[in-house]
């Protein structure tokens, strides 16, 4: 299946960057990005502005992401245990994570955001993502998705499941999500890897296990309608105003205002700083309120959405690099809370 390397590894990345999907390293025996280099982490800079990727380096995990074999060659022949990421949004790839974590079944209510579930539904038996996403398609006459055997499928460690889809419009670009965000989520245990996403490659090994391809197709397959439909109706799919919008609007500005990043960036370092303090450092709270004010100016017409998300996930990687799902959550949940409250900081310059 793979390509020749120095290593299983490194014969992973090859392939994938073969298929035309930017990869990037991750840590050995885990499943996210190796930690930035010191100047990165000292200065928590946005990705978009590191020097480090001119170098060829691999800080801010997908960023870093190519399919440059020279590139691959050098970072794997460096530490030939890193693992494989897949930078999902520049592979044009939308990802299906769907979890079987053992964990309390919420309300019918959360089960599939923006769908009520009447009390003549039985759901007794229902525990996992495996379970929501089958209703999911049951409730609009679909094939499941777990079962798609005309598709990527890997399996997890945890035992849960990757399934792999080619997005038909690359005009449109994906959210990412998790399946226990409030407000954009696709179904419970159900996560979505898309735009500023990655996913771990087939075959890349970790601690926990290997991630195992089963069936027969070795390629994604195009999204199906009903999915895309799904995505969209979950707020995966940026709205976009209308045609005659900008000659009615007053322009909203497309970069940070300088006032805008005076608010923010006290809250990005006071979470970069809690990684001197592995636990008691209220990185949660402190996530969460660099989060909310970050929604504010977004809404507000300060931050870009994909720059507000870049700098939060920047400063969370920087200080709970191991917890890169329970990061996200927190980030989604407080920017959808802070976009409620539409911030507008003194000063524009």
């Amino acid at each position: 299946m793979f390509p020749q390397g120095t290593g299983p590894s490194h014969a992973v990345a090859l392939w994938c960057a073969q298929q035309g999907w930017p990869v990037h390293p991750l840590a050995p025996g885990q499943k996210v990005p190796p930690a930035n280099c010191a100047e990165c982490r000292d200065h928590g800079h946005p990705a978009a502005a590191c020097p480090c990727h001119a170098l060829g380096r691999w800080c801010h995990g997908f960023h870093a992401a190519t399919t440059a074999p020279d590139r691959l060659n050098d970072w794997w022949q460096e530490q030939p245990r890193f693992g494989v990421g897949v930078s999902c949004g520049p592979a044009n790839l939308i990802v299906l994570d769907v979890d079987a974590h053992a964990s309390q079944v919420p309300d019918r209510s959360r089960l599939l955001p923006g769908i009520p579930i009447g009390p003549q539904v039985n759901l007794e038996g229902l525990a996992t993502g495996f379970d929501t996403l089958a209703l999911l398609a049951a409730l609009r006459g679909q094939q499941d998705p777990v079962k798609d055997e005309t598709t990527l499928r890997v399996q997890t460690p945890s035992g849960g499941l990757h399934i792999w889809y080619l997005n038909p419009n690359p005009r449109i670009r994906y959210r990412s999500s998790t399946g226990s965000s409030p407000r954009t989520a696709l179904a419970w245990q159900v996560d979505v890897r898309a735009h500023n996403g990655y996913i771990v490659a087939p075959g890349t090994r970790t601690d926990a296990g290997t991630y195992r391809r089963i069936g027969a197709s070795r390629q994604p397959a195009t999204l199906p309608q009903w999915i895309a439909a799904e995505l969209a109706r979950t707020g995966h799919v940026p709205t976009s105003p209308p045609a005659t919008a900008p000659l009615l609007r007053t322009p909203q500005p497309r970069r940070a205002t300088k006032a805008a990043e005076r608010m923010v960036q006290p809250l990005l370092d006071e979470v970069t700083a809690c990684a001197a303090t592995p636990s008691g450092a209220s990185f949660t709270e402190k996530l969460n309120r660099a989060a909310f004010t970050a929604g504010g100016l977004v809404e507000g017409g300060h931050f870009t959405d994909s720059e507000a998300r870049a700098l939060l996930h920047e400063a969370a990687r920087a200080a709970r690099p191991h917890q890169e799902r329970r990061n996200t959550t927190i980030i989604e949940s407080a920017l959808s809370a802070g976009a409620q409250r539409p911030l507008h900081p003194q000063g524009r310059s």
